[in-house]
């Protein structure tokens, strides 16, 4: 359990000091305590309790597995973010906030795989076999994608929450996180507005001092949830490694299939006589009843017969469960004889577009090259493993 911050700590560090009262936002007249010499100073209390309450949630949501993405572009800030953040593994902004980071969060994805292609042009030797103009202009790329996305570069998906460090300066990360509904954490001093924000921490943002005590403190909360998370998948996995006790239900059941019944011994016991006149009975039974079932025989022939002659109106497959399959796609390529899952698995892209185009020019920019992969998966009711995919396909990781 992570010490909890006093207000004595969060006093020797400054956190106290707002900005000049001229410059203040009425919002933030609940978390100013008072006025002195024409500044704003903060009621360090309510500081307390609010981060108390920004951390327990940062926790459940690093116990969750989710990524909390940390913004701080202003100087006092970056060292301290980047030092503090990178411990517990969570992905930072600390250069120029890329616009659409989060909006238009498949081409910010582009971009880090081109990064990680140039890593494998290293490392397989065909960097070397570039001019050496082109060599520069690669590591000049490679240079500058890694200084503004390195640092996410392991983030494959939309975070689960956005802490930010000033939100005057970073009004373009809360505007985009409010957009996508990510809950957003920031430290707010007294000349921003505090109605924008999820989980208010009232606190001079300025100072260095005062960014590294409220760090501290989020980043353990962070860690501490991480550890959580650890803990209980190893527990998870010990739980599943061990071997059935022999009291365990199979084990019963197959006891219970063992042993003898009352009902099976009184049928051993069963006197021979009896058992040989039975036998006659059911022969006698048996030579009466040989006409009536073949005349019934008889009857299942024509129905059989008839069955097929039912059942050729059969419906094909839902199509459209393949991403990038509209209804209109769909109607074309089943009009084309390509009814099923199966069907669809077997079939050439090359073909599946000519189809498309021939059906409408308004579905001939459309790329079916994944459709008979995903069809493969369909057709075999792999749906987890085909979701996956498609979930992965729209973060932009494939």
């Amino acid at each position: 359990m992570a010490k909890k911050v006093e207000v004595k700590q969060l006093l020797e560090a400054g956190v106290h000091f707002g900005h000049l009262t001229r410059k203040w936002n009425p919002n933030m007249a609940p978390y100013i305590y008072m006025e002195r010499n024409g500044i704003h100073v903060i009621n360090l209390y309510k500081t307390v309790a609010k981060l108390d309450e920004a951390n327990a949630a940062l926790k459940k949501i690093a116990a969750s597995g989710r990524k909390i993405l940390f913004v701080a572009t202003k100087k006092q800030a970056k060292d301290i973010v980047a030092e503090k953040v990178s411990n517990v593994n969570m992905p930072y902004i600390t250069e120029r906030w890329p616009g659409g980071m989060l909006t238009n969060f498949v081409t910010i994805r582009k971009a880090v795989k081109k990064m990680a292609s140039i890593d494998r042009m290293k490392k397989d030797g065909t960097f070397n076999t570039l001019s050496k103009k082109e060599r520069l202009q690669v590591d000049r790329l490679r240079a500058k994608l890694e200084k503004n996305l390195g640092s996410i570069s392991e983030m494959t998906r939309l975070p689960g929450a956005l802490f930010v460090v000033d939100t005057m300066r970073e009004h373009i990360a809360v505007k985009e996180a409010q957009k996508l509904n990510i809950p957003i954490f920031a430290m707010i001093d007294t000349n921003s507005d505090p109605r924008d924000i999820d989980f208010v921490i009232p606190s001079n943002d300025d100072a260095s001092k005062s960014i590294d005590i409220i760090m501290t403190h989020v980043t353990n909360a962070v860690a501490e949830g991480l550890a959580e998370r650890k803990a209980e998948k190893q527990s998870d996995r010990e739980g599943s490694e061990e071997p059935e006790s022999p009291e365990s239900p199979k084990a019963e059941i197959v006891e219970e299939a063992t042993q003898e019944t009352p009902e099976t011994t009184k049928l051993e016991t069963v006197e021979p006589e009896k058992v040989a006149e039975t036998e006659e009975v059911e022969e006698v039974a048996v030579i009466e009843e040989a006409p009536k079932t073949e005349e019934k025989k008889e009857e299942p022939k024509k129905e059989t017969a008839e069955a097929p002659s039912e059942e050729k109106p059969e419906k094909g497959d839902d199509l459209t469960k393949i991403e990038g399959i509209g209804p209109k796609a769909a109607e074309a390529i089943v009009n084309s004889g390509i009814v099923s899952f199966a069907d669809l698995a077997k079939a050439k892209s090359d073909k599946i577009k000519e189809i498309l185009t021939e059906a409408s020019s308004r579905m001939a920019h459309l790329d079916p090259t994944s459709w008979p992969k995903q069809a493969k998966m369909a057709a075999d009711g792999k749906w987890d493993e085909l979701k996956e995919w498609q979930d992965k396909v729209k973060a932009g990781v494939e």
